[in-house]
């Protein structure tokens, strides 16, 4: 660019979208949101002030709720293009349709605006209206505008230049019809289907597996009814938790920024829209239920109820609760074996419920154990955000964890010795190779979450560990070789 194009841009001013362009969320959404979390039960106001219009939405939002704008999903490649700007001496302002108060904030935080110009009690400023006030203050074709939306179609129309941050071609070419497109800029965000999928973690569908443990546990895979009803079980299951997760995410969005790793889910970072979110989890929800009402026993729609309710209380309030958080994960987990055992019709034996309780009340601790250790390491003495632990507890959390997974060993010894073992095992010692086994696996969890090298949830890092799978494997092969031995003593005979 030559120096006097340059003089002659920086003779006109710069004027910033704020929502979805200079941020990946929308404000509103984020005080909706954040309204109706502390206060459910009156949610009904949002449906009071929008119909006394958008305006009133707006203010009385903006005054009702806090916004952290050091944690909003900024676009960094659009700030260091207008940081560029800066430096050559241009006037760059921020207009938005959100409120002023909002947008104050947030202008200073970024503390690069000369100017914020945003809705007020009097006007809502988007679209039109923001071009009419933009003309106003600058004239006709008197800035440059980077926005969005076909919201901003309007603006650029009266704008010198027209520059859009969207990866929209059909948007882009209406901006392009006008005549004046400057520059284009990517929002970095991936496609909805991908950023919903991405947020409904299915990958973390691998835990409901736990719904085939009654299964086998009960030598009932030779049925095919049975089978197939614990397979929809898991279908149901899956639907469920990706609902839990969706809302999860909604209610932490805040507190999930400040999280190393948790920022990057979609619904933090700004890639899949709160609005988005608030629309797929109940969907999701309906089609779990309404496929375990359809399907299966009314005892596995109770259980896959009960599962639904815990977690969102632990979502809501459990989780800030020590050690109330980890005997709800540990709970939770069980759950899905009770739900197992409630789709196929077969009863739970205390050893498989006490085994389970122990080992994931283990499994819980290494989650907040690497929490606090990661915590810890970062110099921080203070309650963890969202959680109700110190890095001072450490220790603690770590002795209560490893003796919790090493009863759950002594349970699986002790199962040996029962009576209904030996009815489905002619040779149930054979079991007893499982206890070290477990007994490793356990320890070696332990050893890597002190090394700092655990990731913040156990099951997601033994479906990725390779040891994990082999002594899985193993373990499975014990009880095989339990059940051949059986079948060779039958042929004996």
């Amino acid at each position: 660019m030559s120096s006097s194009s340059v003089t002659h841009s920086t003779m006109h001013p710069l004027i910033v979208d704020l929502d979805g362009t200079l941020i990946q969320t929308d404000l509103l959404l984020e005080s909706a949101n954040q309204f109706v979390l502390a206060q459910p039960w009156q949610t009904y106001k949002l449906l009071v002030w929008l119909v006394q219009g958008k305006t009133a939405l707006k203010t009385n939002l903006a005054h009702a709720t806090r916004l952290d704008a050091a944690a909003l999903p900024y676009n960094t490649e659009l700030i260091t293009w207008l940081q560029q700007e800066k430096a050559k001496g241009r006037r760059l302002i921020l207009a938005t349709a959100s409120h002023q108060l909002l947008a104050d904030q947030v202008a200073a935080h970024l503390d690069l605006f000369d100017e914020v110009l945003a809705t007020d009690a009097h006007t809502n400023l988007k679209s039109g209206a923001k071009c009419a006030a933009l003309v106003a203050k600058f004239g006709d074709k008197g800035f440059d505008y980077i926005g969005n939306d076909r919201a901003d179609l309007p603006v650029w129309q009266c704008a010198r230049q027209a520059h859009v941050l969207s990866r929209s071609e059909r948007l882009i070419d209406a901006a392009r019809k006008q005549g004046n497109l400057g520059q284009l800029l990517t929002d970095g965000k991936p496609a909805l289907a991908q950023a919903l999928l991405k947020a409904m973690r299915p990958h973390q569908w691998m835990k409901n597996l736990l719904v085939l443990i009654p299964l086998l546990a009960s030598h009932s895979y030779g049925a095919a009814a049975s089978v197939w009803a614990a397979c929809l079980a898991f279908v149901a299951f899956g639907l469920t938790a990706s609902s839990v997760y969706l809302l999860n995410d909604l209610v932490d969005v805040t507190n999930d920024r400040h999280h190393a790793r948790k920022r990057l889910r979609p619904l933090a970072a700004g890639h899949l829209s709160l609005l988005h979110g608030w629309l797929a989890w109940p969907l999701l929800l309906i089609a779990a239920f309404g496929l375990a009402s359809m399907a299966l026993p009314w005892p596995f729609t109770v259980s896959l109820g009960a599962y639904f309710v815990l977690t969102v209380a632990y979502s809501l309030r459990l989780k800030q609760i020590p050690m109330v958080d980890v005997l709800t994960l540990a709970a939770l987990y069980t759950l899905r074996i009770i739900a197992g055992a409630a789709a196929i019709a077969v009863p739970l034996t205390f050893w498989l419920l006490s085994f389970s309780m122990f080992l994931f009340l283990s499994l819980a601790f290494i989650k907040r154990y690497s929490e606090l250790a990661a915590a810890r390491s970062n110099g921080q003495s203070t309650t963890l955000r969202g959680r109700g632990y110190t890095p001072q507890d450490l220790e603690l959390v770590a002795n209560l964890g490893g003796s919790a997974g090493y009863t759950g060993v002594l349970v699986l010894a002790l199962y040996i010795q029962d009576e209904h073992t030996a009815s489905l095992y002619a040779t149930p010692q054979i079991i007893w190779l499982a206890c070290p086994l477990l007994l490793f696996w356990i320890s070696r969890a332990w050893l890597i979450a002190h090394r700092g090298q655990m990731h913040d949830d156990p099951i997601v890092f033994a479906l990725k560990d390779r040891v994990s799978w082999a002594v899985a494997a193993l373990f499975a092969a014990v009880f095989v070789l339990a059940k051949v031995a059986t079948l060779g003593t039958g042929a004996a005979a």
